[in-house]
């Protein structure tokens, strides 16, 4: 019989010193790669925000025109965020009351949120305190239809043709919205009338 050479099918139980550094090395250049991506987060949720004000704005342009009513995007004084509501003739230049307690004969009728849950989750509201994706970024300021950020907040308003509106009747100005986070911030500019949207990085 032939003799099997034992050292040769013995089973290996450890790494060798050049296996190890190779590994180590390798991590190394991993982690120096991925942690400053990691650092500038909020540039990313800051880019997340602008592209879901914009989505929104356009929802709710879009939603006037097929529905035939008024819609309108309410910003929350405190830079927090906005919501959705709809509005007629005789309501529009009404002051509501957004906070949750409100009398219903104060409160706005809010657009229903397609992606919302259930109660007080399916109303069209966006809150950058509340909302982990966005807890770095705030709207810095806005102002639509010729009115500065207020205690009352600001709005835009879009009507059954698609355009945005300063009265039921009058043709609107459009307007600015910036969004900011600790290292950047970004400018959205709503077109007189039309409501076309453009986006400016700001230094």
């Amino acid at each position: 019989m032939r003799r099997i050479n034992q050292r040769s099918c013995g089973v290996r139980t450890g790494y060798t010193l050049i296996e190890l550094l190779i590994v180590i090395v390798l991590l190394g250049t991993a982690g120096a790669i991925l942690i400053p991506h990691l650092t500038g987060l909020n540039k990313l949720e800051v880019q997340a925000a602008v592209r879901t004000i914009i989505s929104d704005l356009s929802f709710a342009q879009s939603d006037a025109l097929a529905n035939q009513e008024f819609r309108r995007v309410h910003f929350y004084p405190d830079g927090s965020g906005y919501c959705l509501i709809r509005v007629t003739s005789a309501d529009f230049t009404k002051i509501f009351d957004y906070s949750d307690g409100a009398p219903v004969a104060d409160a706005p009728e809010y657009i229903i949120d397609p992606l919302g849950g259930s109660g007080l989750l399916e109303r069209y509201v966006v809150n950058f305190e509340t909302d982990d994706r966005f807890k770095f970024v705030k709207i810095e300021s806005a102002t639509l239809e010729g009115v500065v950020m207020n205690p009352n907040g600001t709005d835009i308003t879009y009507d059954a043709l698609g355009g945005s509106v300063s009265s039921p009747s009058v043709p609107g100005i459009g307007g600015t919205i910036v969004i900011a986070s600790e290292d950047q911030k970004y400018q959205i500019t709503i077109a007189p009338f039309t409501g076309k949207i453009s986006v400016l990085k700001l230094p």
